[in-house]
């Protein structure tokens, strides 16, 4: 029996949630957000591997989530800011996380990968090119 002022779970909307968290930049952006607001150079600089439309992608996902606010200024040329809302704040602290997760055990990954890709035929492509690093190498 349901309590009458608790919502049920729609897993499909969570499904939907953790499919779109699961983008290849989402968590990456908000990471680079987490201090400072930051203007879209700034982020395209900072990550630099990510594509213009694929940063612009992530961003509106993040946005329309309600994880970021965007600002624009008419200025010329135009500025536009984005900074974490408090919910992309309450996100942040699962990334964090795993951010941290990642950073204790990417190398035990990447030999999971080396080992996997061994023993296979049609290994999978190299996700990431992941050089020796420090355990201060870190956004």
């Amino acid at each position: 029996m349901q309590r009458p002022n608790v919502r049920a779970i729609d897993t499909a909307v969570i499904d939907e949630l953790l499919a779109t968290r699961h983008s290849k930049w989402n968590l990456t952006v908000v990471l680079h957000i987490r201090r400072d607001t930051k203007r879209f150079s700034e982020l395209q600089r900072e990550i630099g591997a990510i594509s213009q439309k694929s940063l612009t992608a992530s961003l509106r996902i993040l946005e329309r989530d309600g994880f970021v606010q965007r600002t624009s200024y008419p200025t010329i040329p135009p500025r536009v800011e984005y900074v974490l809302t408090a919910l992309g704040t309450e996100a942040l602290k699962a990334f964090e996380a795993f951010e941290a997760f990642a950073a204790v055990h990417w190398q035990s990954v990447v030999e999971a990968r080396r080992v996997f890709d061994a023993r296979t035929a049609d290994p999978l492509p190299a996700i990431l090119d992941l050089p020796a690093a420090g355990p201060n190498d870190r956004l």
